[in-house]
């Protein structure tokens, strides 16, 4: 009698399949930062021997960017740990061992107090980039020691106003605009763009009073951003309704001076008060 050997079919589910990769992206995971951290102390040597001037590069995060092909942020989180690698030795240990990234460490030393390496170093373990920067601003800050009368008063106070300043950052999708203002300065921006805002949600209320259509058919309530926008086209509006020739508009007219509708127009185009302008 013959016996026939069947071997049972292997069912691989989605678990399984998941657990294979998920070991696989922590093994890689943690090679990158064994990795990094590797790449810390060798960015930190450079900048503590003085090196980074050889090599003509204007900071050490640009030269870090160049040698990497990195993007100016990561470099500048590579920089900033290398900096205060001997402040969080035991962070910085768990970057070279795998078990924290570049990015959890690099919250910590941008920000984190000295003295706070042990604990940033256990609560690195369990927590992620957004919860270590919630973590690091509640952070108590120390009070600065209160100065004598007599040093307060030898000493020039800091000004009280910042200097008025726009900078602005291009990126793949648009701008960022940043702006400095004083105490005085922002409170007529607040006051100016909480009118506009406020303009636009009594038109937004006003075109859709009667509740007209499914509330996800309606368009959302505006924001500040349109207020700003708003903002910025009433004073365009303003000024080329003062100066409407400010944008040195060219105006060609071709006139046929064969008839006589034409005769209308012959001269200046433009009334003297306008040409000045």
């Amino acid at each position: 009698m013959s016996s026939t050997a069947s071997a049972e079919a292997v069912v691989v589910t989605a678990s399984d399949r998941l657990e294979v990769l998920f070991g696989e992206l922590a093994e890689l995971a943690g090679q990158r930062n064994a990795i990094d951290g590797r790449i810390v102390e060798i960015v930190a040597e450079i900048d503590r021997d003085g090196l980074c001037g050889v090599t003509g590069a204007r900071s050490v995060p640009a030269l870090v960017a160049w040698k990497l092909g990195c993007s100016s942020a990561n470099a500048h989180t590579l920089a900033t740990i290398a900096a205060r690698l001997g402040e969080f030795p035991r962070c910085t240990a768990g970057l070279r061992e795998g078990r924290l990234s570049a990015d959890q460490v690099g919250v910590i030393a941008a920000r984190a107090g000295q003295g706070s390496d042990e604990h940033y170093a256990q609560l690195a373990a369990v927590a992620t980039v957004s919860q270590l920067r919630t973590a690091v601003k509640l952070e108590p800050r120390p009070e600065p020691e209160p100065r004598s009368e007599s040093e307060s008063e030898s000493e020039p106070r800091p000004e009280t106003e910042p200097e008025r300043s726009i900078t602005t950052t291009a990126t793949e999708w648009g701008a960022c605009y940043r702006i400095m203002l004083g105490h005085l300065d922002a409170a007529k921006f607040d006051a100016a763009l909480a009118s506009h805002r406020e303009a636009l949600i009594a038109e937004w209320k006003h075109d859709h009073a009667n509740g007209e259509g499914s509330s996800d058919q309606r368009p959302p309530l505006p924001s500040t951003v349109d207020a700003f926008m708003r903002l910025v086209e009433a004073g365009w509006d303003a000024e080329a309704t003062r100066r409407p020739h400010g944008q040195h508009t060219t105006v060609v007219a071709h006139l046929d001076v064969g008839q006589r509708a034409a005769t209308l127009h012959l001269g200046p185009l433009l009334s003297d008060p306008n040409a000045a302008c």
